[in-house]
């Protein structure tokens, strides 16, 4: 009965029948009360988007940490989470289920505000599985990530090809010792005498739409057939006690975002952010010890094997003392090389010849002799006779987790393509996080066409734009991004805003309306309807829709963001100051929120504070002429005219399309009293911007202070004439009125 229930539940599973495998398990659970089922009904619920459901269920069980402080994340409750991750009296206990597990705790340290601890395991889940794509990310969005080609580079490559050859020979054996006695042989060998260390798995899942929504509003999906096991997820303790039942399938998340994390990125991320990204668990894979007795328990004692190495008396008959040795205390030697964060970075071919041949001996056995060659391939020798177990290495083809026969150059391979790939989107990520948005585009350039056209890459390419303040290619990237992506939310609250700055009012109209039909859960899809309202000049319903954006996603940095410079422009300014600390208790690099508080001091004419709040935009932000400008414009205030004219020298070079510093600048040099250099920059900013009124109007007010009326009222009709705003118009007839007044001008200034 209990088999035929589990295979019930894994079947409604696999064809997103939520609420039926939760009845069934229900029964099961009833029926056969044993941990192991109830951690199946926890990912039941867990994939009906019911996370506080499967918290009750999970909380106590000290074999489900994992599972528990996903629920937990999911809910808001970071810190039984990070209590589930981290038991406080067990300090020595490991991390549950690898690299995910990292990911996760690193992910709850971001989001309480400890930058250090979470970079530190953002960086430890990369060495445990070197394409947790959303690992990096993280690193780029706080700033931290070293350079994607040292991240991605051979020694990822080497842990690659370990995990997928060791995982392929564990399919060979496993299938050859079980035959289709899957479901029998899983639930025979699944026991709790598993250490920790033993039981770690890792996979290359995305738990960056968390970050994005944690509070649970996500859908969860089981792909592809056969026996899986839920397991994975559970953390067994040192206690030998034997757990009924078969072992449930993993759980496989599909977490839609509701929000972005403006990162920015996005953003990203997103991303500090993707759609409909995965957690999947790999199907484990179990070993007859007696046709590996020559490696040790693990190769990698911190890295990627996707299985749990402990084996139970069931699964073979005859096990070999010197597995047992290696592995009975859940360590090997390898470890000691590539479970250290200090080697992260050390390359096969930084290794002198000795130190690789000792290092094959102690992971492979005595008879392996490693080489290193000139082109850094990797030359396995050994001296086994040919009906000995061979190291994994071996030029033969095996059997990967999919079935497919592939060999160790094979693999090697494709390693080195996915390697190369993420070299190249890491580090335009990574600069593009940096604000080196140039160089972020020169990289994406080098993208093989068909990656460079997918929408997240696109995306990308019209942020860089965005930040470059290049508003017309902004909107082309992103047009080509929605044409190849059009179910996507990627970056499409930072189109909104691109759409919003070149009052394109019918396109941003268009584009609210699609996003809001497409997902009306969405933080993206209020954002664009909050700024079409905005272009409107309807700013209290755009702050509805702001504030319904964050709402749907209160980590959503941008949306706070948004939600601050709608209240200034209501002259809300407390309310505003509130919004902006909200975005960086978010994102502490959100650098709109610090340049928005900035801005808001300086309309109070709290100077210093205003020059504290641009200096830090400016130190994320270092290339943005816009910041650079309004530093200026501080300093000047505070009396610092010569630093701010160095400032605003930056800002020129920074941007040379940008007509504010240069008339800063003029301001600067009018108050100085030199009026032949103010004239010379107005004259060269006329070329530039050559409708702007406020460069007549200042040009009228210096002829005015040179005595030289006719010309002063000839610059002031011209800017009359531009049509300016009501409150310059009145300033220009009162400067006219007053044209004969000589200490008028000062005050003006």
């Amino acid at each position: 009965m209990e088999s035929i229930l589990i295979e019930c539940v894994q079947n409604s599973l696999r064809h997103f029948m939520h609420r039926n495998a939760i009845f069934m398990c229900e029964r099961l659970c009833a029926e056969f009360p044993s941990e192991t089922n109830m951690q199946l009904l926890a990912g039941c619920y867990l994939q009906n988007q019911q996370a506080y459901a499967a918290y009750h269920v999970l909380k106590g069980m000290a074999q489900s940490r994992y599972l528990f402080a996903l629920s937990c994340f999911q809910m808001g409750l970071l810190n039984e989470a990070e209590t589930a991750l981290c038991p406080p009296n067990e300090p020595a206990a490991e991390v549950p289920n690898g690299a995910a597990g990292h990911y996760l705790l690193g992910l709850i340290y971001r989001y309480t505000d400890r930058r250090n601890s979470s970079i530190q395991h953002f960086n430890q889940a990369l060495l445990l599985d070197p394409l947790l794509w959303a690992a990096y990310e993280e690193l780029c969005i706080l700033g931290a990530a070293e350079e994607a080609a040292a991240v991605f580079g051979e020694a990822s490559s080497l842990c690659i090809q370990k995990q997928h050859l060791y995982q392929g020979t564990q399919s060979q054996t496993f299938e050859a010792a079980t035959g289709d006695q899957n479901v029998v042989f899983a639930r025979n060998i699944v026991s709790d005498d598993i250490s920790p260390r033993q039981s770690r798995h890792t996979h290359s899942n995305n738990l960056r739409e968390i970050s994005g929504n944690y509070n649970g509003a996500a859908a969860t999906q089981n792909i592809g057939g056969g026996s899986t096991n839920m397991s994975f997820y559970s953390t067994p303790s040192p206690m030998a006690t034997q757990l009924s039942g078969v072992v449930p399938p993993p759980v496989c998340r599909n977490f839609q975002q509701n929000g972005n994390n403006a990162s920015v990125a996005g953003a990203d991320s997103s991303s500090r952010s993707t759609v409909n990204s995965t957690i999947q668990a790999p199907r484990r894979k179990f070993v007859d010890e007696g046709k590996l007795r020559k490696i040790s328990g693990r190769l990698f004692s911190d890295s990627v094997p996707r299985r749990n190495s402990r084996l139970s008396g069931e699964s073979t008959g005859n096990t070999n003392s010197n597995v047992s040795a290696a592995s009975g205390n859940g360590t090997n030697n390898t470890s000691k090389y590539y479970g250290s964060s200090k080697l992260s970075s050390m390359t096969l071919r930084s290794m002198t010849s000795r130190k690789a041949q000792s290092w094959a001996t102690e992971a492979y056995g005595e008879g392996v002799r490693y080489d290193i060659s000139d082109d850094s391939r990797l030359n396995m020798t050994s001296s086994y006779p040919s009906g000995d177990a061979r190291p994994l290495e071996q030029e033969g083809p095996t059997t990967s987790a999919s079935g497919v026969n592939v060999s160790s150059t094979s693999i090697l391979s494709g390693a080195a393509e996915i390697l190369a790939l993420f070299r190249i989107l890491g580090e335009g990520y990574r600069l593009s996080c940096l604000y080196r948005c140039q160089d972020a585009l020169d990289v994406y350039n080098k993208l093989p066409h068909k990656h460079y056209q997918t929408g997240w890459v696109l995306s990308q390419i019209g942020r860089a734009y965005f930040e470059m303040v290049d508003y017309l290619e902004a909107d082309n990237a992103f047009g080509l991004a929605r044409l190849a992506s059009p179910y996507s939310l990627e970056g499409m609250d930072m189109y909104s805003t691109v759409l919003y700055h070149l009052k394109e009012d019918m396109k941003l109209s268009y584009l609210a309306q699609e996003l809001v039909s497409t997902d009306r859960l969405a933080s993206q899809s209020w954002c664009a309807m909050g700024n079409c309202y905005s272009l409107q000049k309807d700013h209290e319903t755009a702050l509805k829709n702001f504030q319904r954006a964050v709402q749907l996603n209160p980590r959503f940095a941008y949306g706070h963001t948004l939600c601050g410079h709608e209240y200034v422009a209501l002259e809300d300014f407390e309310n505003g100051i509130k919004s902006y600390q909200s975005a960086l208790r978010v994102d502490a690099r959100h650098y709109n929120a610090w340049y928005g508080l900035g801005m808001i001091y300086l309309r109070q004419e709290k100077f210093e504070f205003s020059e504290h709040h641009f200096r830090m935009a400016l130190r994320i932000n270092p290339h943005s002429s816009v910041i650079m400008s309004y530093l200026g414009t501080a300093l000047h205030a505070l009396k610092k005219n010569e630093e701010a004219l160095e400032v605003m020298e930056l800002a020129i070079i920074a941007d040379k399309k940008n007509p504010l510093p240069m008339y800063q600048k003029a301001n600067i040099l009018v108050s100085m009293e030199s009026f032949n250099a103010a004239l010379g920059v107005l004259e060269e900013l006329k070329e530039h911007a050559p409708r702007e009124s406020s460069v007549y109007a200042l040009m009228g007010r210096i002829y005015k202070r040179r005595n030289m009326y006719d010309k002063a009222i000839l610059h002031f009709g011209v800017a009359l004439d531009l049509k300016p705003s009501a409150t310059d118009v009145a300033t220009i007839k009162a400067a006219i009125e007053k044209l004969h007044v000589p200490d008028e001008m000062e005050d003006e200034l």
